[in-house]
C-alpha cells in the first residue's frame, strides 16, 4: 500500500530533509528556504528563530499563499505574532512546527493543490 501522496504536476515537492540539508525535487540546499507550491524555490536568509524579522515574512507575501507552513528548526519554536503581522493582516493562515513536520505537512497540502508556502529554517552544520 502506498502511503505517500501523489503530487500534482508542476508543484514543488520536498523529497528529503536531514541535518544541514533540504532537497526539493532533485536539488539539494544547505540553507533556509521558501518553498512555494509552484515556482522558484528561494533562499531565505534567517537560520534561526532569533534572526527572524518582519521583513522575512514580508517576502512570503509576494508568493501569494493562502497558508504558510513555518518550520522552526529541529524543534518547535513559536515566534511573536508581531513578526508575522503582514500575514495575519491579510488573513494568511500560519502553522508552526519543527522543520521535519513542516516538510511533511507542506507536501500533503501541495499535493492537494493548495496554495501553500513552506518557510523552512535550516541552521548550517
Amino acid at each position: 500500500m502506498k502511503f505517500q501522496p501523489d503530487h500534482l504536476a508542476g508543484t514543488n515537492v520536498i523529497t528529503r530533509h536531514g541535518p544541514g540539508e533540504l532537497w526539493v525535487g532533485d536539488q539539494r540546499f544547505e540553507h533556509s528556504l521558501l518553498v512555494p507550491w509552484v515556482g522558484t524555490v528561494q533562499r531565505w536568509d534567517p537560520a534561526t528563530v532569533q534572526q527572524l524579522e518582519p521583513a522575512h515574512f514580508d517576502a512570503v507575501l509576494a508568493l501569494k499563499p493562502e497558508l504558510l507552513i513555518f518550520g522552526s528548526g529541529p524543534r518547535i519554536q513559536f515566534v511573536s505574532p508581531a513578526l508575522m503581522r503582514a500575514l495575519i493582516d491579510r488573513r494568511i493562515g500560519v502553522e508552526t512546527m519543527d522543520t521535519a513536520a513542516a516538510c511533511r505537512t507542506y507536501n500533503v497540502l501541495a499535493s492537494e493543490g493548495r496554495s501553500v508556502v513552506a518557510a523552512l529554517l535550516l541552521a548550517p552544520t
